[in-house]
Parts: structure tokens; C-alpha cells; sequence
């Protein structure tokens, strides 16, 4: 049975709201260790990485904030990411704000010649500097993968993502800009329209059809994929959301698919949430994930 490496990436630089560095330890308390033995799952948990405090922005910075701290975190992150690759277990991150996947893809994509990423998300995260209205980098790092942005973020990866291997699922608040490059680029996106009309079943189909072409696919999991009452505890909770039972499906089929390489659950703000409902979701849709079944 494969090994599974847990990472921590208690990052809160990549937005302007606390207490998302608290996400690591949320989900292990939640008991996902647990959850992942119970399948059969060999453990090996990497710890955390230090994540060192905010800085002040600095001439040059293009109104970004804390970046020259999240360079420094991403490092970071690629470095543990690729010892986790060669290691030969499957990396699933725990963050931490969604900027701690401008590391984490910078790692994987070094060692695939050919990457999918699902970005299931609330969120397009396609800004770049002239677009973002708020500075805030959590919401640009799929940008940032795919090469666009501050060249101290896109030169943290040597490869990058190719337009066509990108699918976002649970998009229902994209920025002009956002939209604007998804047309561009031709990226594949299931908005929540899409999701109501023609259901998740039909969505996860397709998703797992476009990209069986790829050498592994990432998964990158924004917990305010979710509807906010599904998981109160996220930064940037938008109303109509996917449903707790529509992720559990999602993530059944993916772990059907095999398709999966690597994952990362990130965006869970216990300061936010109610008795940790939302880290013990993550573990729930893990659970999936790797396998677990109702009968």
C-alpha cells in the first residue's frame, strides 16, 4: 500500500485575515493521521515548515503583500515538496492560505512532464499584480504556475503549467482580469452553473475524461469550494457553494479514477470556524480521497 507524506504549511502572507496558519494543526487534530491508517495507509508525517513573519512591502513590490515573505515560504515549500517526491511517498499539504501552492506546484512540476491540476475552488486564484484589487497573492498563485505574474513568484518554478491540463471546479466569484485570461487561455472551467446544471457526476466525468492525458494530476483542494455552511471556518466564504455530499462524490471518483498524484487542503481558518467543522470536513473529504467507501 502506497505511503502517504503529510506536510504543514502554516502560512497566513498570501492575505490580510489571521489565523489560516492555523490550519495545519486543525486537520491533524481532526485526526487525519487516523483516517489514513484506518485505510491501510502508511504515514510518514514531514512535520511543518517554518514560516517566517510578515514583512513590510518594499519599492518594487508592485503593491503585493508580504512578498518577499512568501518567496521565502515557497522556497521553502519546493524544497520539502521535492524530498517528499524523492522519497517516493505522495505529498499531501495541509495549508495555510492557497498561496502555498505557488510552492508546492513549483516541486511537482519539475518531476512531470506533463502535470493536471484540478483547482477546486470558490476562486479562479488567475490574478496577477495589474489585476488583483486587493494585492492579496493567495489569490494569484494558478497565475503564477502558469508563468504569469511577479517574476520573484514565476521564477520560483522552472516549468510551467500548461493552460490545457487545468480544470477549476466551484468558481462563482471570478474578477474581471480572472476572466478575461480564462477566455485567453482556454482554461476549462466548471462554474457552479455548470455543476447545477448538469450535476457533479457529469462534471467529475468530464474533468477525469479531459485529463487522462496527463502524467498524475494535483489536486488542489480550497475548502471555500464548499458552501459556506458546509465550512464556516475559511477567509473568503462565498454563498452557493458545493454541498458536503457533492465533494464527498467528487472526490470518490477521483479516487476511482487513480488519476491522483498529489493533493493539498488548504484555506481552513479555525479563528473562523465553528468547533472545528471545517478541518474535520477536510479530513472527511481525505478519507474519500484515498479510498474510503460507505459499504
Amino acid at each position: 500500500m502506497k505511503t502517504v507524506g503529510l506536510l504543514g504549511v502554516p502560512m497566513d502572507l498570501g492575505q490580510a485575515r489571521r489565523g489560516v496558519d492555523m490550519g495545519p494543526s486543525a486537520i491533524r487534530y481532526a485526526g487525519v493521521e487516523e483516517r489514513l491508517k484506518k485505510l491501510h495507509y502508511t504515514v510518514v508525517d514531514y512535520g511543518d515548515i517554518v514560516v517566517k513573519g510578515r514583512c513590510v512591502s518594499r519599492q518594487g513590490d508592485a503593491h503585493l503583500k508580504n512578498l518577499q515573505s512568501v518567496v521565502d515560504a515557497s522556497l521553502a515549500v519546493k524544497e520539502r515538496v521535492l524530498n517528499m517526491l524523492g522519497d517516493g511517498v505522495f505529498p499531501l499539504i495541509f495549508g495555510g492560505d492557497h498561496s502555498i501552492s505557488i510552492g508546492t506546484l513549483a516541486a511537482i512540476n519539475t518531476l512531470k512532464k506533463n502535470l493536471g491540476v484540478i483547482w477546486y475552488d470558490a476562486h479562479g486564484d488567475l490574478n496577477i499584480p495589474e489585476t488583483s484589487p486587493s494585492g492579496n497573492i493567495h489569490g494569484m498563485p494558478l497565475a503564477v504556475n502558469l508563468g504569469l505574474g511577479h517574476p520573484l513568484l514565476t521564477s520560483i518554478g522552472s516549468s510551467k503549467l500548461k493552460p490545457q491540463n487545468i480544470v477549476l471546479i466551484g468558481a462563482r466569484a471570478l474578477d474581471d482580469g480572472e476572466k478575461e485570461l480564462i477566455h485567453q487561455l482556454g482554461i476549462k472551467v466548471f462554474t457552479m452553473h455548470e455543476i447545477d446544471k448538469l450535476g457533479m457526476t457529469a462534471v467529475m466525468e468530464q474533468t477525469i475524461d479531459y485529463l487522462k492525458q496527463t502524467d498524475g494530476v494535483h489536486l488542489s483542494l480550497d475548502l471555500d469550494a464548499l458552501d459556506p455552511i458546509e465550512c464556516p471556518g475559511v477567509g473568503t466564504p462565498v454563498l452557493g457553494g458545493i454541498t458536503y455530499r457533492e465533494s464527498h462524490l467528487a472526490m470518490e471518483m477521483l479516487a476511482e479514477s487513480g488519476l491522483i498524484s498529489s493533493a493539498e487542503f488548504v484555506e481552513v481558518n479555525p479563528i473562523l470556524d465553528h468547533q472545528n467543522k471545517t478541518a474535520e470536513v477536510a479530513v472527511a473529504l481525505i478519507g474519500s480521497l484515498f479510498g474510503e467507501k460507505l459499504l
